[in-house]
């Protein structure tokens, strides 16, 4: 009984696996709409109260399949610490965080609803070979994301050092040009501070060159790491694809 729930949880199960997976992307996409329609500022009481009922239903079905995820998984705290098992836990933890207390915590603790979004990630393929990328970089990312934290820290040093002493209104410190550093280096530039010292503006003009390279790297290596675990995906389809019979056997 366990194994053939386990598999219809797991999307194996044939008809039945299908149909959970389907049950369960559309509570998703329900409750993600519901969660939009509550922010609508002329709702009616009645309108209101019909969108929480749907909000408890909805938790409500969201509760029983983590219990039934937990009941079927072969190694319990291994699924509870998982990443699919603390998604799953944080679709319903804010519905019941918000009973009981302070009415003004839930437009705080409603926001974590949004973790939902990412339960229709347990059934995208495209999502599974995302992340394998994201396994397959890791180390990369966490290097270059080391190396984007020292290159923010140069640049806002920087630019205090060119524009501070003749825009101390907005060049107050180190700490305050991080966001001009942040706007330049990731080439958003909302020009709300801008250097006007030749200086700052050559200053600028590198760090804007070197901003190019921090969008382009990250999306070179998570590119070649979807190619090849599409290309991996492919070789195991291969390996575990029956061998047909020749003619005559």
């Amino acid at each position: 009984m366990i194994h053939h729930l386990r598999r219809m949880v797991d999307g194996r199960g044939g008809p039945w696996g299908r149909a959970f997976d389907f049950a369960v992307q559309f509570l998703v996409i329900l409750s993600i709409i519901s969660f939009s329609l509550e922010t609508l500022p002329d709702l009616t009481a009645s309108e209101a109260l019909w969108l929480y009922r749907v909000e408890q239903v909805t938790v409500a079905l969201f509760s029983l399949e983590y219990l039934l995820r937990l009941v079927v998984a072969p190694k319990k705290k291994a699924f509870v610490f998982s990443f699919f098992g603390m998604v799953d836990l944080l679709a319903i933890l804010p519905f019941f965080l918000s009973l009981g207390v302070d009415l003004r915590s839930i437009r705080i603790v409603r926001l974590i609803r949004l973790i939902r979004l990412f339960k229709l990630m347990r059934y995208s393929q495209a999502m599974h070979r995302f992340s394998r990328a994201f396994v397959l970089v890791k180390e990369e990312m966490t290097i270059f994301f080391v190396f984007t934290l020292f290159t923010l820290y140069i640049a806002a040093v920087g630019i205090y050092y060119f524009e501070n002493p003749v825009q101390p209104e907005h060049f107050k410190s180190v700490f305050h040009c991080l966001w001009w550093a942040v706007a330049t280096l990731t080439t958003v530039g909302y020009g709300d501070i801008i250097p006007i010292t030749l200086g700052g503006r050559i200053f600028t003009f590198v760090i804007l060159m070197i901003g190019l390279g921090v969008v382009a790297v990250p999306a070179g290596l998570i590119s070649a790491a979807i190619s090849q675990a599409v290309r991996e995906e492919a070789l195991n389809k291969r390996e575990n694809s029956p061998i047909p019979k020749e003619e005559g056997e």
